[in-house]
């Protein structure tokens, strides 16, 4: 089993650092003055404010800033600014012997889905699916702080991993499938292919999310993934949504998943709210896991943090 970072407190320190595209300064001092009111103690990173480009800086840079969370002791949360495009770049100035020595809670989606999943293939570490510091604002539903702070500062397992009321889970292919969960972004997860930070999915459930793509895109993405052995090897699917995803060539997104995943014949489930939309459910990449695609249920089978 993967390493369970320490549970969160109230009033521990956080770390902000910016990992991928940068974000204005006034927006991130927002989202900090909220989660400051939350009880917490941010500590901004000294990059956190750089832009070049659509880059939030050299990723030395944005590496440094991370490293400096994980060895600093009093850090118990690091939360990136935001996603974007870039987080890969920051891999090769990693320490990931030092991240595996000083585990900590890290959180976020979009393209930090390639960092949570490195992390816990190269440093053993369990990772969280869930709030970026641009969620730290009003309008930010209950569901999404609920399921992070539930899943970070009260571990109990087994737990289901539930979407909030009127958003039912959905089992598509029969069939029970069990393992390490990984994955996230559906785009970030096949950036990864061919690179020395490829995601492994053997013995592996994978949860596929994205936004903004047009389904055509969306089935070269999940062909890709086909053709690299990633649904062969793995023990089940989970879908999450696709949010603002434009219907191509009058195929839907849920028209392409019935179509393109359930003839694979692994358990499935659809429809988890975690990501790019609305809701965001906590989900723990490394953790072991149940998919039971005979009655939509999800299973999150052993405490997330120590």
């Amino acid at each position: 089993m993967a390493q369970k970072p320490p549970r969160l407190q109230q009033g521990d320190a956080v770390g902000i650092v910016a990992l991928g595209s940068p974000r204005s300064a006034d927006a991130i001092n927002a989202n900090v003055a909220y989660l400051r009111g939350l009880g917490f103690q941010p500590v901004l990173g000294e990059h956190v404010y750089a832009r070049t480009g659509f880059l939030a800086g050299p990723p030395q840079d944005r590496a440094s800033d991370f490293m400096t969370m994980i060895e600093d002791p009093s850090i118990k949360w690091i939360l990136p600014t935001r996603g974007g495009v870039g987080v890969a770049g920051i891999f090769p100035y990693l320490d990931f012997d030092t991240i595996r020595a000083n585990p900590k809670i890290i959180s976020g989606y979009s393209d930090i889905t390639i960092l949570l999943n490195v992390l816990y293939q190269d440093a053993d570490l369990i990772g969280f699916h869930s709030l970026l510091l641009l969620d730290f604002q009003n309008g930010t539903p209950d569901y999404n702080f609920n399921q992070f702070f539930s899943s970070t500062m009260m571990p109990s397992s087994p737990r289901l991993l539930e979407n909030p009321p009127g958003f039912p889970l959905n089992g598509l292919v029969n069939g029970r499938g069990r393992g390490p969960l990984v994955g996230g972004n559906l785009t970030s997860f096949v950036d990864s292919l061919g690179t020395p930070y490829e995601i492994d999915t053997a013995g592996k459930v994978i949860f596929l999310e994205d936004t903004h793509e047009p389904v055509n895109t969306v089935y070269r993405y999940l062909a890709h993934l086909e053709a690299a052995g990633k649904f062969a090897d793995c023990e089940a699917i989970i879908m999450g949504t696709c949010t603002s995803c434009p219907i191509a060539y009058n195929t839907s997104y849920d028209e392409l998943i019935s179509g393109f995943l359930v003839p694979l014949g692994k358990p499935l489930v659809t429809n988890l709210q975690s990501g790019h939309g609305y809701y965001k459910a906590s989900v723990p990449i490394g953790a072991e896991v149940e998919v039971d695609g005979t009655n939509g249920r999800i299973t999150i089978l052993e405490n997330t943090v120590s």
